[in-house]
């Protein structure tokens, strides 16, 4: 690409705002995630026993794997949250800056 492209998408106000919520966003989810994940694996490093607790009194499963299994699915429904936002107003800003582009 034209330096002088790039230079002139860099300086649109419309690509500075995409640039701007897309990380704002990514970094919330991201940081939302990290909590969940080294919550649980915090709480097995330094109290086991709280994760290792029978579901009923003769059960094998602990109350460790159902929630191991909603952190999986958190970590989905946090992609599906990201996908349906870039899908929609990240893509309309992009479509905006390159409608300002092709007409410069």
């Amino acid at each position: 690409m034209n330096k002088d492209i790039v230079d002139k998408i860099k300086a649109n106000p419309d690509y500075q705002e995409l640039v701007s919520k897309r990380s704002s966003f990514s970094i919330k989810l991201t940081v939302a995630m990290l909590v969940v994940y080294f919550t649980f694996i915090l709480t097995i490093a330094f109290d086991p026993s709280a994760l290792g607790t029978p579901l009923s009194s003769n059960s094998v499963t602990t109350i460790g794997i159902p929630i191991g299994i909603a952190i999986i699915i958190f970590a989905f429904i946090l992609t599906g949250i990201y996908t349906k936002r870039a899908n929609g107003e990240f893509d309309d800003l992009a479509n905006k800056i390159k409608r300002t582009m092709k007409e410069d």
